[in-house]
C-alpha cells in the first residue's frame, strides 16, 4: 500500500494582514476592527500604543498584524461583540504593520484600569506573522506602574531580566501620553510570550 506524505505546514500570514485589516491596505470592504479602541470624540483621556514588530536580526517586520484586547479605564473588559458600544469603548483592536511610516503599528485607546485585585493594569496582545505556525500571545505592562507591577502574578513569573520586554515605555509627545511597546522576535530582547490554553 502506498503511504502518503504528510500535508506541509502553512505558516500564518502574510495574507492576514491584508484580509483582516482591509481599509488599512485601501481594499474596498470594511474592516470589522481597526487602531481605534475607543471613541475619538469621547471625553476619556486617550494614549497612543505604538511601536514595530522586529525580526531576530533587527530588520522591521512589514507585514505582521497585531490585535489588541483590554479593560476599560475601570478594569472592565466589554464583553459585547465587536463594534458594540459601550460608552465610546470597545477595547479591542487590529491593526496590520505594513501602513505607517517605519512599518509601525499605532493604536488610540485608554490606559486600562486593573482587572482584578493584585493584577496590574495591562493590555493582552495577540500577534499574528509569517513564519510563525501559531498565533503568540503576550501583554503590555506600563512602566509608570512600578507599585503594581511588583505585585502581578504573571508579570512575577517572567524572570526579572526578561520584564522589561513586556513593559511600555511612557512619552509625551504634543500633549498625548503615548507608550512604546516593541516587539521582538528573537534575540537578546525577544519578548516574552505566553503558552495560552484554550
Amino acid at each position: 500500500m502506498k503511504k502518503l506524505r504528510d500535508t506541509p505546514s502553512q505558516t500564518v500570514g502574510p495574507f492576514f494582514a491584508y484580509g483582516l485589516t482591509a481599509e488599512q491596505y485601501s481594499y474596498d470592504f470594511t474592516s470589522i476592527a481597526d487602531g481605534l479602541l475607543v471613541n475619538q470624540e469621547g471625553d476619556q483621556a486617550k494614549v497612543a500604543i505604538t511601536g514595530c514588530v522586529f525580526d531576530g536580526k533587527g530588520n522591521v517586520i512589514p507585514d505582521a498584524m497585531i490585535e489588541l484586547w483590554q479593560g476599560d479605564s475601570q478594569g472592565k473588559y466589554n464583553d459585547e461583540r465587536i463594534g458594540k458600544d459601550r460608552e465610546g469603548f470597545w477595547g479591542f483592536g487590529r491593526l496590520g504593520t505594513g501602513t505607517q511610516r517605519g512599518h509601525k503599528f499605532y493604536f488610540t485607546t485608554v490606559k486600562p484600569g486593573s482587572v482584578e485585585k493584585g493584577c496590574a493594569p495591562h493590555i493582552n496582545v495577540i500577534l499574528f506573522m509569517r513564519g510563525s505556525l501559531l498565533h503568540l500571545y503576550t501583554r503590555i505592562y506600563f512602566d509608570d506602574e512600578p507599585e503594581a507591577n511588583k505585585k502581578d502574578p504573571l508579570l512575577n513569573l517572567i524572570p526579572e531580566s526578561r520584564r522589561h520586554t513586556v513593559i511600555a515605555r511612557r512619552v509625551e509627545t504634543g500633549g498625548l501620553v503615548e507608550y512604546t511597546f516593541n516587539i521582538h522576535m528573537q534575540g537578546e530582547n525577544e519578548t516574552v510570550f505566553f503558552d495560552v490554553k484554550n
